[in-house]
């Protein structure tokens, strides 16, 4: 069976070509949907790759990611972001799932190793990470109501493949705020929508119970000093959000 590999992109030079070498040989087609808001030369790195690419203007990352199902010519899809890898033994897992007749699932959760500033972690919530990725293009949409964290919807099972996923997640302090940023608001956008508002509580139980929950739950202790940090990371942007929020939907007026 043949398989697409879709990536959406914008302004992604630094990474693209290699991400799109880490499937040479496996994809049959790769195309790259890029926001048409892109300035640099990934549409030049992809094309000299051999991808198709087509502009597109931003409408979120679940409709980009319907548009791609749509334009993709195989049956399976792999998505990829633009800094992750596929590793050999992940190329291998593929394979053998498009050598089948008939795959018993509709979509495949791969297991992915996130590294920040070059080190793979271990706990947080940061590993394994699976990721839904591997889709069956007619059994896979995603819902465009879901503004961050989006996950496709399965008109069939979902198994599990060995091999990972690399995903060079932060390699630069303001890449690490600009990105979490960005989540916090998409976030708060959600909450202010669902008719939330922002409540002086959280602004201290949100940001322990995040902290709590990744650095001892989830292990973040495990990755020393660096796993410290992201997990009062992520508790800070937790302020953030809930700061978000208040902006968004102030408090209702007092009686």
């Amino acid at each position: 069976m043949e398989l697409s590999v879709a990536i959406i992109a914008r302004d992604e030079e630094r990474h693209i070509g290699a991400c799109m070498a880490s499937v040479a040989g496996l994809a049959d087609e790769v195309l790259v949907l890029l926001d048409a808001r892109t300035t640099d030369r990934t549409a030049a790195i992809a094309a000299a790759h051999g991808a198709t690419v087509i502009r597109a203007p931003w409408r979120g990352f679940p409709a980009q990611r319907n548009q791609a199902l749509a334009l993709s010519r195989g049956p399976w899809v792999l998505f990829l972001d633009a800094d992750e890898r596929v590793t050999p033994e992940l190329a291998a897992a593929i394979r053998a799932v498009l050598r089948s007749p008939a795959p018993p699932c509709h979509g495949y959760w791969i297991p992915r190793r996130n590294l920040f500033f070059g080190q793979p972690l271990r706990g947080g919530g940061w590993y394994p990470d699976h990721q839904l990725r591997l889709l069956h293009r007619d059994a896979a949409h995603y819902d465009e109501r879901r503004h961050v964290h989006e996950y496709p919807r399965l008109d069939g099972p979902a198994g599990t493949l060995h091999g990972h996923l690399v995903h060079l997640n932060i390699e630069r302090l303001d890449e690490l705020w600009i990105k979490q940023s960005r989540y916090a608001l998409a976030e708060a956008r959600i909450l202010a929508e669902e008719g939330r508002r922002a409540r002086w509580r959280n602004f201290l139980g949100a940001p322990a119970r995040e902290f709590w929950r990744r650095y001892v739950s989830l292990g973040g202790w495990r990755d020393g000093a660096l796993g410290l940090f992201l997990c009062l990371t992520m508790a800070w942007f937790e302020v953030v959000k809930f700061a978000f929020l208040r902006a968004l939907a102030p408090p209702a007026p007092r009686a």
